[in-house]
């Protein structure tokens, strides 16, 4: 089946590996076989992984892109995985989720998954930074 996919003015694409940008107007296409695509959204660009949980996104996004290499991106991925868990034991219930996909080669099923990871940091964080922020006074 073939996928419709619809591009806004300027907006990137990457389809099998080849970066896409659209044109000064909007244009649709179909994708007839099966390719890794990553529209814009979905995309995060390596000076972005500015915590653990966008590395973790970061080589997802790069095992589904470059399949040749999976041994190498799952090595780090598992790597990154273990400190995250040992970190934030809490999030382990979302590290299984991201890695059944994984296993399963459902890579940008991981990655959406990833994304419920990466909003799971950030309410830890603000939490901790809650917690430290403001010094309570006797």
């Amino acid at each position: 089946m073939a996928l419709k996919i619809q591009l806004k003015p300027h907006e990137r694409v990457v389809i099998a590996g080849a970066s896409i940008c659209n044109g000064p107007i909007a244009a649709s296409f179909l994708v007839e076989n099966n390719v890794p695509i990553l529209r814009e959204k979905d995309i995060l660009r390596e000076k972005e992984t500015l915590s653990p949980a966008h590395k973790i996104y970061f080589v997802i996004q790069v095992m589904y892109l470059d399949q040749d290499n999976l041994t190498v991106h799952h090595k780090l991925y598992w790597e990154l995985v273990r400190s995250f868990v040992q970190a934030v034991p809490s999030s382990l219930s979302l590290i299984d989720e991201i890695s059944g996909h994984l296993l399963a080669s459902r890579y940008y099923r991981a990655l959406k998954a990833t994304r419920k990871l990466i909003d799971y940091e950030k309410s830890v964080l603000s939490r901790t930074d809650e917690g430290t922020a403001k010094p309570r006074r006797s």
